[in-house]
């Protein structure tokens, strides 16, 4: 009798065992699955962060929202952050395909083409015959006065996805030959409207006797001299074949005489000051420099009609800009649309000796001046030439402003993009008219062998354990009864 006792409870307890090794088997197994699922699912993270770093922004989604060509990102060894957010734009929209590559064989071409190897590590987005590459250095850049990393991930996809689609990029010419500022101050002015896929091009009028036929923008940045009344015939023809134009000027200090320039502006009905202003509202300057002017852009206007929040641009010593009157506008059929004013406590000086940061006598009230305006003149029925304004310069270039903290005058506030946005509506890409995401700051964290080993410990161990537990403390109260 005890020895079928002693055997029955065997069968029970070895049951028992087979049972809790089952169940373990079958959890690890369906673990296994899920997770397998889930990376071919490929399912958009979740986004808690306040900044929505990890998410593809407002700005793509209106540029890649309505896209109806095919375009496939080919990804190769990159970072599973970045193979992550390359999926975001699949999702986005289903034009955009994501194919990660195992191996180069299939695209033996890249290697002669590209000069990659079986361990490079990038990006190539492809349209049709058209394709970009990007390489893993090309998705961050470094604040060297933090060293910290910034991401670049998602405007560096973005704009390689543009670039390929795109099949004729506006042509940008700058105005050289008589210029204040050297080409070297609108090198990030340049860089960013490349990288919004434009073409940039310095042009000398007295060597190309003509603004270039595909010239869609004409950028003329301040003179240090009058052009010649060659260069001045040029571009009125250019105007008057419904050329597009944007001015950024300093005020004319050292009062230069320029009468072959005014022509050109006369056609719009503008003229720059000979003196600059000064802020005298504490709200509306930079870090207390009554010279910083922040103007906010007319919420309004063209340029960041897009735009679901207020912009500003930081003038330096910025001039003012003067209008015809309103007969005079009109019968040079011009419209006027003011882009941005200072405030009412504002002032204008003329007297360049002086160094007081309050009100002078010699001063002249200028509550409300206009900074900056986009002036439309009718050609014919049909067509318009445009011109937006700016009265200052180095708000549009790289000068370092301020070495402490490493600012750059085009990188503050949204001047860049402000001028950028004014460059898309000249071009009639009023889609790409946005508030750009800025590089984030990503702190990297490797974790190690052993640190691997013990988080897969964690996750294994702590479920085996509990239900161990619990099957002692089962059997256990089993055998009380």
């Amino acid at each position: 009798m005890g020895n079928k006792f002693v055997e029955t409870i065997k069968k029970k307890w070895l049951r028992s065992i087979a049972l809790t090794i089952l169940l373990f088997a079958i959890i690890i197994a369906i673990y296994l699955v899920i997770n397998i699922l889930v990376q071919k699912a490929n399912f958009t993270d979740f986004d808690f962060t306040k900044e929505k770093i990890y998410s593809i922004s407002q700005e793509t989604k209106d540029k890649l929202g309505n896209l109806d060509k095919d375009v496939t990102i080919y990804i190769y060894n990159m970072y599973q952050y970045v193979e992550d957010f390359a999926y975001k734009y699949a999702n986005l929209n289903e034009h955009i395909k994501v194919e990660n590559l195992e191996n180069l064989n299939s695209k033996t071409s890249w290697k002669t083409n590209y000069g990659v190897t079986d361990t490079s590590v990038f990006l190539i987005i492809q349209a049709d015959q058209r394709e970009k590459i990007l390489y893993d250095s090309d998705l961050y850049t470094y604040d060297y006065t933090t060293y910290e990393e910034i991401d670049l991930t998602e405007e560096a996809i973005t704009n390689a996805i543009l670039d390929v689609i795109t099949e004729v990029k506006p042509k940008i010419c700058f105005l050289t030959g008589h210029n204040q500022y050297s080409e070297e101050y609108f090198q990030y002015l340049q860089i960013s409207l490349e990288a919004e896929v434009n073409e940039v091009e310095y042009i000398d009028l007295l060597k190309t006797g003509s603004v270039p036929e595909d010239c869609e923008v004409l950028v003329i940045t301040s003179l240090a001299e009058d052009i010649t009344q060659k260069e001045a015939d040029a571009i009125l023809d250019y105007i008057k074949k419904g050329g597009e134009i944007l001015l950024l000027t300093d005020p004319n200090l050292g009062k230069i005489s320029m009468p072959n320039f005014q022509k050109v502006l006369d056609e719009y009905g503008v003229s720059i000051s000979e003196g600059y202003l000064i802020e005298g509202d504490a709200n509306q300057m930079m870090a207390g420099a009554p010279n910083f002017i922040i103007a906010p852009i007319n919420t309004n206007s063209e340029i960041v009609k897009n735009v679901n929040m207020g912009l500003n641009v930081c003038l330096i010593n910025s001039g003012k800009l003067d209008f015809a009157s309103s007969e005079e506008l009109e019968e040079k059929k011009v419209t006027l649309e003011t882009l941005a004013t200072v405030s009412d406590q504002a002032f204008y000086r003329t007297d360049l000796e002086s160094n007081s940061e309050s009100k002078i006598e010699s001063d002249e009230d200028a509550a409300g001046a206009t900074v900056g305006a986009m002036l439309t003149k009718e050609i014919d029925e049909e067509n318009h030439s445009q011109l937006i304004v700016f009265a200052n310069t180095v708000f549009a270039t790289n000068v370092l402003i301020d070495p402490y903290y490493n600012i750059y005058a085009i990188s503050n506030y949204n001047n860049e993009d402000v001028l950028l946005n004014s460059i898309s509506y000249l071009t009639q890409r009023e889609d790409n008219i946005t508030i750009r995401k800025d590089g984030e700051t990503v702190t990297t964290y490797n974790v190690t062998e052993m640190q691997t080993r013990i988080v897969l410990g964690v996750i294994f161990a702590i479920p085996v354990l509990i239900i161990t537990i619990g099957i002692v403390v089962w059997q256990a109260r089993r055998r009380k009864k």
